[in-house]
């Protein structure tokens, strides 16, 4: 019989990828002040790659793997990390940490036309009603002018959704990909091929790279954050959760993520929530609701062929 997923896990796993990950986006935002974003990316997956593999050999986990699981570990780290996470770090240069959030936030719903498009997937009605309220509160909180009005936000916005796409197509990849059983081990893979990517592109746009003593505290801080919980912990979760759940269901954490990025972004470094922003916020965790229900009309998967 199949082994049944851990329940407890299971909530730890979300409660990493919607709180730390939330967190994410403040940490970064805070980095890319002072540092380039290629460089700051690459060298937080590498650092978590290598510190995950050396945890690894102490607990006596084999870090073997086949020809074709490097491979496909190469595109997971690309869609997820070099151009999925890079490029959202290079856009926070231009946009507030909250802003980013909350575009991000759409991700359920291009999740949703990914699996209709590529696997014929039909969508049902209460999936269908969680990502129109969800998309009802992102639009609540981008229609304000002065989250917008700042110079190459548009820029940034487009480079965003083009990351949202390849984080999207990268959770469907993953659920179905031949890779590493143990997801600590498929995690690391993927944050050193990712990394050594965004290391690659920081060299190619010619950014100038400098040494960790050189940084300010709070960039040291942000950065070993980032390695340990925002990439270890929090990217291990979501590599499991892949695994055990379906793949809506994982992106919900584009919907929590922006209430703890515009909570931290207000107290941290002064971003501004209005009446609308905290409206909105309650519209996108009813949307939440609604993909995670199980009502007995639903009892069945969110999809069906």
């Amino acid at each position: 019989m199949e082994k049944k997923p851990n329940i407890a896990l299971i909530i730890l796993a979300f409660f990493s990828i919607y709180v730390i990950w939330g967190s994410t986006y403040l940490l970064n935002k805070i980095a890319v002040t002072e540092l380039p974003p290629f460089m700051l990316a690459g060298l937080r997956f590498l650092c978590a790659g290598i510190l995950i593999f050396l945890l690894a050999r102490i607990m006596g986990i084999s870090i073997a793997i086949t020809p074709r699981q490097v491979v496909n570990t190469a595109i997971a780290g690309f869609l997820f990390l070099t151009f999925g996470n890079g490029v959202v770090v290079w856009a926070l240069k231009y946009v507030d940490s909250g802003f980013a959030a909350l575009e991000i936030s759409a991700q359920p719903l291009v999740v949703l036309l990914l699996m209709r498009i590529l696997q014929r997937k039909k969508i049902q009605t209460m999936s269908v009603i969680g990502v129109i309220l969800g998309f009802a509160g992102i639009y609540l909180l981008v229609s304000q002018k002065q989250i917008i009005s700042q110079e190459n936000s548009v820029t940034g916005i487009i480079m965003i959704f083009a990351c949202m796409v390849s984080w999207g197509y990268g959770s469907l990849f993953v659920g179905r990909a031949n890779l590493p059983a143990n997801y600590f081990v498929s995690t690391a893979y993927q944050m050193i091929t990712g990394g050594i990517m965004l290391m690659m592109a920081s060299l190619l746009f010619g950014e100038h790279w400098s040494s960790p003593l050189a940084w300010s505290a709070p960039v040291q801080y942000s950065m070993a954050l980032l390695v340990v919980f925002g990439s270890i912990v929090a990217f291990t979760s979501f590599n499991y959760l892949l695994k055990v759940v379906s793949p809506e269901k994982v992106a919900t954490s584009t919907y929590v993520n922006p209430i703890i990025a515009l909570i931290l972004g207000w107290y941290f470094l002064d971003e501004q929530i209005t009446t609308q922003s905290v409206v909105a916020a309650v519209v996108l965790l009813t949307g939440v609701y609604f993909i995670n229900t199980r009502k007995k009309a639903v009892a069945f998967s969110r999809f069906t062929k």
